[in-house]
């Protein structure tokens, strides 16, 4: 007990005192009886402090410095979403489809043959997207259209090279709509995101098909069994009919693809191929990076006068050349041509090489200065319009300077592959600086799509305008004019070139279509292999026969008033 004693308060519920002197006593001695008993004190131990490092850890001592602290997760899984469910049968059986077609139709070259995989690929990928609640957007569909209307270009044209073009710019644009980017980070990166989702693509179709083995109670071996059934049946029946009757069996022979044990190993990896590429783009679809959250950090603005001198300065140049090309033009390319040694070809060759990479540095000085521009008040941004648009402008003659010499250019010595390629890229860098324009004045947030577009719009025209046969057109029409024409050259083109070819008179017709005809006679394809560039040209050849072809050819160059090409030999880039 306590040597002091203090008041216990009384309970609120407790009942008033009564007056009686016994109730009283009564309720004395029980009050006090309480206050003497000391509370009953809780056995259980109290807990020891703990510091607070431990605390933090859970751990009794101070962490190991040495010890590898746990993963953190990678950018990447910070900008996909949450994996995607389950992968679906619609999803699964489009997947398998795409990897049979690629083993089946594309180890015999491309043609249609791409455009029916694509599609094919895109049906998983829609599917999957679907599943995942995904709404199909405007900007999609233009990319998923764009990269189907590409993969058109090796079904017309049989040139390898702009088909090599179209491809690529498939692939990015398929992979553009399955990640629908809109910065300029992110268009780029999203034209290659398709790549980053393979492993995760192959990942989850594994999960997905082991899920149905275990949990469908058969019904995955059920479609198998099915599908094996009827190839059987597909193949036996198929050889009686073919047996049978020998139209039939040219029209099987014509449809069904060319399978040889020889070329098993490169239709097993052609199956891989498309099996990773359709999952890819199945799980992007499904579970889309999005790109568009890795930004880059803008420059620190400077100051007007700092930002706008070199730029005005450079504008005073543009000026003083684009003068300098007006009074050219005025005077007439004849008064220089009268310079002493100034040919023809040297003026008009001399300056477009300069004048390409003058225009691509001037795009990248645009995006400098864009990044350093001042900012924050409208006087500002006036002033970035203002430089940059007449910056804009005159690059833009500088474009019409550099593809009027390379006009000069063909008219003197043909076209060639490599000078149509680089008149394409001038004329596409021209569509670039008109949409900066359109931007400096209507906003640019839709100028990285923009761009993108343009870019695929033009690979898709250089495609199917048939470059090797616009050559083949020009050097032929140019030596109806009364110029000497290159037959060494023409002869390697594609059979694309065949109907201009055809025109011209024996033996230099037999002398340019002896090359393409022997290809086309040794390459027996099948028809979702063959172009229809190939396809004509093969009618075409088959129609009129060629000259005896004992007939010397042995000359590159054939025709009349010499050599239009002499200077023009020893021309770096022109390798063609």
């Amino acid at each position: 007990m306590s040597d002091h004693t203090s008041e216990t308060p009384r309970p609120a519920d407790a009942p008033e005192p009564s007056e009686a002197s016994g109730q009283a006593g009564t309720s004395e001695r029980i009050a006090w009886s309480k206050a003497s008993v000391p509370e009953p004190r809780d056995t259980t131990s109290e807990p020891p402090k703990v510091p607070g490092y431990a605390q933090r850890g859970g751990q009794p001592h101070p962490p190991n410095p040495w010890r590898q602290s746990s993963p953190q997760p990678s950018a990447l899984s910070t900008l996909r979403p949450a994996a995607p469910a389950a992968i679906r049968g619609a999803t699964l059986c489009s997947v398998i489809v795409t990897a049979m077609l690629s083993a089946l139709l594309l180890g015999d070259g491309l043609g249609p043959n791409a455009l029916i995989v694509a599609v094919s690929a895109a049906l998983g990928a829609f599917f999957a997207a679907r599943t995942a609640g995904r709404r199909l957007r405007p900007w999609t569909a233009f990319w998923a259209v764009g990269g189907l209307a590409l993969l058109a270009v090796p079904a017309l044209r049989d040139a390898g090279w702009p088909v090599f073009l179209a491809v690529v710019s498939a692939v990015a644009l398929g992979s553009l709509a399955l990640h629908g980017s809109r910065s300029w980070l992110g268009v780029f990166l999203g034209s290659l995101g398709l790549f980053s989702s393979i492993a995760d693509g192959l990942a989850w179709g594994a999960r997905g098909v082991r899920a149905r083995m275990t949990g469908s109670r058969g019904r995955l071996g059920v479609i198998l069994r099915s599908v094996a059934v009827a190839i059987v049946l597909l193949i036996v029946f198929g050889a009686l009919f073919a047996s049978a009757d020998a139209a039939f069996a040219d029209v099987l022979g014509s449809l069904m693809p060319d399978v040889s044990l020889s070329g098993t190993p490169w239709r097993f990896l052609l199956f891989l191929v498309g099996l990773a590429g359709a999952l890819a783009a199945a799980y992007a679809a499904a579970a889309p990076v999005r790109w568009d959250g890795i930004t880059v950090r803008r420059g620190k603005p400077r100051g007007r006068l700092e930002w706008a001198l070199p730029l005005v300065v450079l504008n005073l140049l543009f000026a003083v050349f684009v003068a300098v090309q007006l009074t050219v033009l005025l005077g007439g390319y004849d008064k220089v041509m009268a310079e002493p040694g100034l040919s023809y070809s040297a003026y008009a060759r001399q300056g477009f090489w300069q004048l390409l990479w003058a225009t691509l540095l001037t795009l990248l000085v645009i995006a400098l200065a864009l990044r350093w521009a001042p900012r924050g008040r409208g006087s500002d941004r006036t002033l970035v319009r203002s430089v940059l648009g007449v910056l804009c402008l005159l690059t833009l003659i500088v474009v019409a300077s550099a593809l009027r010499r390379m006009d000069l250019y063909v008219d003197a010595y043909g076209l060639t592959r490599l000078r149509i390629s680089v008149a394409a890229v001038e004329l596409w860098l021209g569509v670039v600086l008109v949409l900066i324009m359109a931007a400096g004045v209507f906003g640019a947030r839709l100028l990285p799509r923009a761009v993108a577009a343009s870019a695929a719009v033009g690979v898709l025209a250089f495609g199917l305008v048939s470059p090797d046969g616009l050559i083949a057109e020009q050097n032929v029409q140019r030596y109806r004019d009364g110029h000497s024409i290159d037959i060494g050259y023409l002869r390697g083109l594609s059979a694309d070139a065949v109907p201009a070819l055809d025109t011209l008179p024996e033996p230099l017709r037999s002398c340019a279509l002896m090359d393409i005809e022997g290809s086309l006679r040794s390459d027996d394809s099948s028809w979702y292999a063959t172009s229809w560039g190939e396809a004509q040209a093969r009618d075409i050849l088959r129609k009129r026969s060629p000259a005896d072809p004992t007939r010397s050819c042995s000359g590159s160059r054939t025709g009349i008033g010499g050599s239009d090409r002499d200077g023009d030999e020893n021309d770096p880039y022109d390798p063609y």
